[in-house]
């Protein structure tokens, strides 16, 4: 009797595999365990291939896009200025770290870093804080910058008088203006290319609103896509104004999704994670607390392969041509050489 309960429950793990997908995502290949780059024999050839560097900025976002030898920014992580003094702003800054990546990893042979352009996905410093040391940099130069408009009458006074938005928006501006760089403000969702990359902006239009939120509500999202491989960057997204609501709307189903807002939960609602079905997950943060139940809401939800920029010092995500996407664990060692 046991015998035949055993078969019959195989065969119905089989039958339900091929009904109904649980034996994996049907998008494209399952992702696989993160390997250690620098234990690869033969490393991929880094300024050939299509990807995307998710560097280990401890809580915050710096994103370094690359395909088809082209490089783009979003956000430049948290930096070291206080400019009110504040003592919960005293906050530890990784703008020389993403400089050197940059110049390790993007550089010409004169080591000269071109990036297409920049993204500050909104005016909190632990996204857009680095950019004013990085884009002063001599050896950088940066073809436009996507920056929508700061506007403290949208914002809850509790974040104006204690945070530094006005200051870290007022300085990427300065340094944009002082290197020349056209700032596109009013963004329209328009796809453009980088590589072979297609990209789509989310979030580009603000709600008609008297009520007053915060700068996360401003947060631009961004969809990349590649032969059908489907990649979405959340920034600090959040529902406020019905953000998250339209953009999985829009979205649909993705294969890599950097989670929102560090993955806080109140920002990974459980109806976008059904809309996105990612099988590759990317947390800019370590493996805390605050993203504990986010961890836990999307493993039952839909068992992607979680990754960490901060458990795993940096990911690197190698978009193939075929659906495939490798990634790849501390890629932030030997910085201060190229590993292509």
């Amino acid at each position: 009797m046991k015998r035949l309960i055993s078969l019959f429950l195989l065969f119905w793990a089989i039958l339900s595999c091929m009904l109904f997908g649980a034996c994996g995502s049907s998008k494209g290949p399952k992702a696989e365990p993160i390997t250690d780059l620098n234990t690869v024999q033969e490393e991929p050839e880094m300024k050939t291939i299509d990807c995307i560097h998710f560097l280990n900025t401890g809580n915050s976002d710096a994103i370094l896009l690359q395909s088809g030898g082209r490089f783009a920014m979003v956000d430049s992580g948290e930096d070291t200025d206080n400019p009110r003094g504040f003592p919960g702003l005293a906050l530890e800054g990784f703008e020389q770290k993403v400089l050197a990546y940059l110049k390790a990893h993007a550089a010409d042979e004169n080591g000269k870093v071109h990036l297409d352009f920049v993204l500050g996905t909104h005016a909190h410093s632990d996204h857009i804080g680095g950019f004013d040391t990085i884009l002063a940099d001599p050896d950088v130069t940066a073809d436009r910058a996507y920056l929508k408009r700061y506007d403290s009458s949208k914002i809850n006074q509790s974040e104006i008088d204690d945070w530094d938005n006005q200051e870290v928006y007022d300085q990427m501006i300065a340094v944009l203006q002082a290197r020349n760089i056209p700032v596109i403000s009013d963004l329209d969702g328009t796809p453009f290319r980088l590589g072979n990359f297609t990209i789509t902006l989310l979030n580009t239009d603000d709600p008609v609103s008297e009520e007053k939120v915060g700068e996360n509500d401003q947060s631009v999202g961004m969809l990349i896509e590649k032969n059908g491989t489907r990649i979405f960057l959340g920034a600090d997204m959040e529902d406020a104004t019905g953000d998250l609501t339209r953009a999985a709307a829009q979205i649909g189903k993705v294969d890599l999704f950097k989670a929102c807002h560090h993955g806080i939960d109140g920002n990974n609602p459980e109806f976008l994670i059904r809309a996105l079905s990612p099988r590759i997950c990317v947390i800019t943060s370590y493996e805390v607390g605050h993203n504990k139940v986010f961890r836990k809401r999307i493993k039952d939800l839909c068992d992607p392969q979680i990754y960490f920029t901060g458990t795993e010092d940096g990911v690197l995500a190698v978009i193939g041509d075929n659906g495939e996407i490798t990634c790849y664990s501390h890629i932030h060692e030997n910085e201060e050489g190229d590993r292509s």
